[in-house]
């Protein structure tokens, strides 16, 4: 058993995001690729003196990015309470520093929660394989799957069927603004018409990033960006200062552009969240 785990839970940006069909079960069926960004949290995990006062098997404490909610409402939390659904797990620490914003469409808590099963597979042991521990991420949410293998995948279903995708786009400079706009899971699907596009997302990527412009769409922006005409404004800003492609994550509310040159974003967006990566 390992006595201390630090780890690096990363997000995702959509590439493209169509709707395609609503489902029985009241969820919709998508289609889109995630692609995974060097933005990241930070996990650290250590077991629990025995003599600790903790009614909680897992003691998990959140510092960084504000949350809203019970801590033991987590989804690293309820990683820690599935696996130890079927195997014997020593009580443990956890502490998690938030730098991923949340409500971004990003991804940050699926990847805390898969980062989660992944420490707990490698402190104690546990011998899961990684089509065992996807099983439990997508009881957990639709794109955590994603977060156990981080690598390009063509995502179906609800997004936990995923297909890898040889995409790699070294050397694009990756801007993100994040602006201080909740945007609900019930908002995103309101005014949603599912439907199959005429090109899929997966094709769409592997062509040369300069042709995306006029082909890889996000669904969710039709529907969103007359409620937040301030999202129109900063994929439109994206362009003006040079994004080859610019787009809305998920169902937001992040935005992000790929440059060919760092944009000066801080300049350009000083009231909102800004990161810029080269990939």
């Amino acid at each position: 058993m390992q006595q201390h785990i630090i780890d690096f839970p990363i997000a995702k940006i959509n590439l493209g995001l169509n709707v395609t069909a609503k489902r029985a079960d009241g969820y919709h069926d998508l289609e889109t690729v995630f692609f995974p960004v060097p933005l990241h949290d930070t996990l650290e995990l250590y077991p629990m003196h025995p003599d600790y006062p903790s009614a909680f098997g897992c003691d998990l404490k959140v510092t960084g990015v504000d949350i809203a909610g019970d801590e033991q409402r987590n989804l690293v939390v309820r990683a820690y309470n599935k696996v130890a659904e079927k195997y014997e797990l020593p009580r443990v620490h956890a502490h998690l520093h938030k730098a991923i914003p949340t409500q971004a469409g990003m991804g940050g808590g699926s990847s805390d929660c898969a980062f989660m099963l992944k420490a707990l597979n490698r402190m104690f042991g546990l011998g899961m394989e990684t089509q065992e521990m996807a099983d439990m991420a997508a009881q957990l949410g639709a794109d955590c799957p994603f977060f156990i293998s981080c690598q390009p995948s063509y995502a179906e279903g609800i997004g936990e069927k995923l297909t890898p995708l040889p995409l790699r786009l070294d050397g694009w400079v990756l801007a993100v603004v994040k602006p201080d706009i909740p945007i609900p899971t019930k908002e995103a699907f309101a005014h949603i018409t599912p439907h199959r596009p005429l090109k899929n997302c997966a094709d769409i990527v592997m062509q040369p990033v300069e042709t995306w412009r006029d082909e890889l769409v996000n669904d969710f922006e039709a529907s969103i960006f007359p409620q937040h005409p301030r999202l129109a404004e900063i994929k439109q800003q994206l362009y003006d200062h040079g994004a080859v492609y610019a787009a809305m994550s998920g169902s937001g509310s992040s935005l992000f552009g790929l440059f060919r040159d760092t944009p000066p974003l801080q300049s350009l967006f000083p009231d909102d969240f800004t990161a810029v990566f080269t990939l």
